[in-house]
C-alpha cells in the first residue's frame, strides 16, 4: 500500500472488524491502529456502523458471528489500552485449566452480562494460533475447518461434540482435537454454560 488511505480503502479493516482476518493481519492491523489515529478511527467507525446494522438486521447474524466480531473489537482495545501481548501455550492432551489460570482469573476476562448464547474472549493471537474463552450456552451449529485445527479445552460445565459420527462427552479438564474436513458441532449438556478454552491452530 502506497498510503494510509490507500490501506484504509482496500477493504482489510472492514475484514478485521468482522473477524476474517488472518492472524498475521490481525497483529499487523492492531500494531497500525495504536500508531496511526486515521487508522483508529476507521476501525471504531467500522464497529460501530456493524453494530447498528447488526442490531437492525439481527435474525441474519449468526450469534457465533457477533460473538467473534465482539471479541475481535475488545481485544484490540485492550491492546490499545495498554494490556501487554503475550502467547497461550498451544492445547495439547497434556494441558490442564491450571495453564490458563492467569486469563480465567482476570477481571477484563468474564462472560458478558447479557450475552445470548455465546460469548468470548480473546487470550492471543499469533500467527501460529488463536486462544479464546468461549461460554456456550446451548451449543454451536456444524461446522467444517479446511485451514485450521481446532482444539478444545473444558474449563465448566459440560458437553457432547460430535465429529462426523461419533459422539463425545466432555466435563472440565477433558480435550479433545478436531480434525480437518470433518463437521462437528457442540451440544451443552449441563444446567449451567460450558466454558471452554478454544484455539484454532494454523494447518
Amino acid at each position: 500500500m502506497n498510503t494510509i488511505q490507500d490501506y484504509i480503502n482496500s477493504g482489510i479493516l472492514e475484514l478485521y472488524v468482522l473477524g476474517m482476518t488472518t492472524d498475521e493481519e490481525n497483529i499487523e492491523i492492531t500494531k497500525l491502529a495504536e500508531e496511526n489515529i486515521e487508522v483508529k478511527k476507521e476501525i471504531d467507525a467500522i464497529s460501530e456502523a456493524l453494530q447498528i446494522t447488526s442490531e437492525a438486521f439481527s435474525p441474519e447474524i449468526s450469534p457465533a458471528t457477533k460473538a467473534m466480531v465482539m471479541a475481535t473489537i475488545d481485544y484490540t482495545e485492550r491492546l490499545k489500552n495498554g494490556e501487554e501481548y503475550t502467547i497461550a501455550p498451544l492445547l495439547s492432551k497434556n494441558s490442564t485449566i491450571d495453564d490458563f489460570e492467569p486469563w480465567l482469573n482476570r477481571y477484563n476476562m468474564q462472560v458478558s452480562d447479557d450475552y445470548e448464547t455465546i460469548d468470548a474472549k480473546i487470550i492471543s493471537a499469533s500467527d501460529e494460533a488463536t486462544t479464546l474463552i468461549v461460554w456456550l450456552k446451548h451449543g454451536a451449529p456444524i461446522e467444517v475447518h479446511d485451514k485450521e485445527y481446532e482444539h478444545f479445552l473444558i474449563v465448566e460445565g459440560t458437553c457432547t461434540i460430535t465429529i462426523g459420527e461419533e459422539s463425545h462427552n466432555l466435563v472440565p479438564g477433558n480435550y479433545l482435537s478436531i480434525p480437518l474436513f470433518i463437521g462437528h458441532n457442540v451440544e451443552v449438556t449441563s444446567d449451567i454454560a460450558c466454558k471452554i478454552i478454544l484455539q484454532r491452530v494454523a494447518a
